[in-house]
């Protein structure tokens, strides 16, 4: 964590002249550090493809590691801030070049749980499939991401499909 002091109040110039430089009112804020992929996000998609295999619910820390993964790499793929995709409750990126939203609520909007945007992610789920059956809440006129999934090929356990 990284702190810095911010200020809801507004300063006086008599708050800073001799003071310890901190204008009436300030407080220490924390501020996440950037995110940073998970060494590890490969091992844990596939040891949640293996569960999805073997017909069995991945446990749920894995689940969302994979997904907020799968969600990093969705950012790093396709870079902007036009389209904002949260998976609930793990993570929320903005992706997708275009025009950027800069206050309330973006005019797209991409909501789907863990499991879905796995299995979507991984093309185990199509998106106009998870769209029209509710599974994914799609707002706006770019918020469609079929262009850009899936993200991560998983071929399935005990397969003798290559990976490309």
């Amino acid at each position: 964590m990284q702190t810095v002091v911010t200020s809801h109040a507004k300063p006086e110039l008599s708050d800073w002249v001799g003071g310890s430089g901190r204008a009436g009112g300030a407080r220490e804020v924390e501020y996440m550090p950037a995110r940073k992929a998970d060494p590890d996000g490969e091992s844990k998609v596939a040891a949640v493809a293996a569960a999805f295999d073997r017909g069995e619910a991945p446990e749920a820390a894995l689940l969302r590691s994979a997904a907020r993964y799968l969600l990093l790499e969705l950012e790093r793929a396709a870079p902007g801030r036009s389209v904002e995709i949260r998976v609930v409750p793990v993570a929320a990126v903005q992706a997708i070049a275009g025009p950027r939203h800069t206050r309330g609520t973006p005019p797209n909007v991409v909501e789907t749980d863990p499991a879905t945007w796995f299995r979507l992610a991984t093309g185990r789920l199509g998106w106009a499939e998870a769209v029209s059956g509710g599974a994914v809440r799609a707002s706006g006129a770019r918020s469609d991401l079929s262009a850009y999934l899936p993200l991560h090929r998983v071929v399935p356990t005990g397969s003798t499909e290559e990976i490309d």
